[in-house]
């Protein structure tokens, strides 16, 4: 049976946090992405159907899910390397309360940023001259390791232990964290301190499903491990007090 005349069968999840899988029958096509499916059950199908998409090129995020188990952006995955038994099962981003259908709540996600202190400080203004970086300093490298993250959540839905326990900081967070620390003209002096608590980056158990997830190819595990010998140097130092930071 050829690809462009065969169908596909199609699981995607429906309702709220309690909702339930609905089945489709979906025409298989060439160069077909799992985004292009979605479109047309809501397009052709069910018009109901909720669903996120923004750029379609792999640019905004905002089209994740999870297909067959995994979260991926369904934009840049094609249908003929994750349905080769004609068979999609379609849900929401885990780890996050669903909203309906395959859209989810990010408000803690990104609250978990920000409570990682995930916003540049620094102390020129925008009338001095522009900052400079050198390119091949070890601490621009090592942020320059981190720095492509859109926030698209894929990390943190891989993530067993944000399942475990909800307070963790996240890959997401923790890797924002990281690429602030080794930039040179931030001067927030409380991140650390926010991110070595219980449950910051020491709550990691290096699993490395954000890495393997991630669909940048940035490695999460490694700055959350840079930030742990951060932390620790810090601690032996006396520097980050007797506070406990976290979420």
């Amino acid at each position: 049976m050829s690809e462009t005349s065969s169908t596909l069968s199609v699981e995607v999840w429906r309702g709220g946090q309690n909702g339930s899988y609905q089945s489709f029958e979906v025409p298989r096509r060439a160069s077909q992405t799992v985004l292009d499916v979605v479109t047309h059950i809501q397009r052709q199908m069910d018009p109901t159907l909720s669903y996120r998409f923004a750029c379609r090129v792999g640019m905004c995020g905002s089209c994740a899910m999870q297909v067959n188990g995994v979260a991926r952006w369904t934009c840049r995955t094609h249908v003929s390397k994750v349905a080769k038994d004609g068979r999609l099962r379609l849900a929401p981003l885990s780890n996050m309360p669903v909203i309906k259908d395959l859209v989810v709540d990010m408000d803690t996600f990104f609250e978990k940023i920000q409570a990682a202190h995930g916003r540049f400080k620094g102390e020129h203004t925008r009338h001095e001259p522009v900052a400079l970086v050198k390119p091949d300093s070890p601490a621009r490298q090592e942020a320059d390791a981190g720095i492509e993250c859109i926030g698209c959540g894929v990390c943190y839905s891989s993530c067993d232990v944000v399942t475990w326990r909800p307070d963790y900081l996240g890959p997401a967070a923790l890797n924002r964290a990281w690429t602030l620390v080794n930039d040179e003209r931030d001067v927030d002096g409380g991140r650390l301190l926010a991110v070595a608590g219980d449950a910051g980056c020491h709550s990691c158990h290096t699993q490395g499903s954000c890495t393997l997830r991630c669909p940048k190819q940035l490695s999460p595990t490694a700055g959350i491990a840079g930030l742990k010998r951060m932390a620790a140097r810090a601690a032996m130092r006396g520097e980050l007090g007797n506070e406990t930071g976290g979420a």
